[in-house]
């Protein structure tokens, strides 16, 4: 399976997200799955693209060409493909996906991973989309998708297939019944 990730290329101030993306990217790379990603080798974004590496596992990172200019590429992946923009980029990760996950992250991160619950709450995208809640790093957001179900602007049927998972086992979890 292909399991498109996203998460910052800054590694954060809790070191707890650094060795919870490295267990991420062991199974990962354990479990037979290949990881798609952004394909910076830095923060983060670097962490789990060498430990799926590390593990034998296949990693494709889908960058942006400006960002190739500025020498933030992972040299050491299995594949690299670069794109003329971002909005390129987020198209093919999203092509070449077959589960999403959301590991803490920033701006991008969020836009990124609400492109994936817009396809998957109306349909145009079957696959798991996975908020890797963190120590409770999404649940605000969680709280605002229940607003908006109490508030009559969405709905649970239309939120189907979007899971918040507070550990790597949940993650397992949710991939075993997609």
């Amino acid at each position: 399976m292909n399991i498109t990730v996203y998460l910052g290329a800054n590694e954060g101030n809790d070191p707890r997200l650094r060795k919870a993306v490295e267990e991420l990217g062991t199974w990962i790379g354990n479990s037979g799955n290949a990881l798609i990603y952004g394909g910076s080798k830095s923060g983060l974004m670097g962490a789990i693209a060498d430990s799926v590496l590390q593990a034998g596992g296949e990693v494709i990172g889908v960058e942006p060409n400006f960002f190739i200019e500025s020498e933030l590429q992972h040299e050491g992946l299995t594949k690299l493909i670069v794109t003329k923009d971002m909005t390129e980029r987020k198209n093919l990760m999203i092509a070449l996906g077959e589960a999403f996950i959301a590991f803490p992250g920033g701006t991008g991160t969020l836009e990124e991973i609400a492109e994936v619950m817009s396809k998957v709450s109306l349909k145009q995208l079957d696959a798991p989309c996975i908020l890797y809640n963190l120590n409770g790093y999404y649940d605000d957001l969680k709280a605002l998708l229940n607003h908006m179900i109490e508030k009559g602007l969405s709905s649970k049927e239309r939120q189907e297939g979007i899971y918040f998972a507070e550990n790597l086992d949940e993650i397992k979890q949710i991939l075993k019944l997609a």
